[in-house]
């Protein structure tokens, strides 16, 4: 209900403050075991998702989970090894896939470089959006 009062109208202002929480969250994460990363990571992607409903925009969507993306991509780096944590990330880059195709070809232009950006390398096989 607060989105609709208060932050609806401003759409960017709304992304800008979730991309900050979800960095904040992202840095708070307990790093001392898998465990806690995995749990944490998931605790926030559900907290993304939540969003996304909120808006019910697919630019917002796209937006909103390339910069959660970005954001595992570097606690990804940990934990390469881990097929549970590189599943979860492709799941995300083909979620965005798909939402970007709703899109006009112009930003899906703009958003296709961001996501070949989040593509990632482990033990020499490219894990990419296809």
């Amino acid at each position: 209900m607060s989105y609709l009062l208060y932050e609806a109208s401003d759409e960017d202002r709304f992304i800008e403050g979730v991309n900050e929480e979800v960095s904040e969250l992202f840095s708070e994460i307990n790093r001392s075991s898998f465990y806690f990363v995995k749990k944490s990571i998931r605790k926030i992607l559900r907290l993304v998702k939540k969003y996304i409903r909120y808006s019910k925009k697919k630019e917002t969507e796209v937006r909103l989970l390339i910069h959660f993306c970005r954001e595992f991509k570097k606690v990804l780096n940990t934990f390469s090894r881990s097929p549970m944590m590189i599943g979860l990330y492709q799941r995300q880059l083909k979620a965005i896939t798909k939402a970007m195709s709703y899109l006009h070809e112009d930003l899906q232009f703009d958003y296709q470089q961001d996501l070949e950006e989040l593509a990632i390398e482990t033990d020499g096989y490219w894990y990419d959006i296809d």
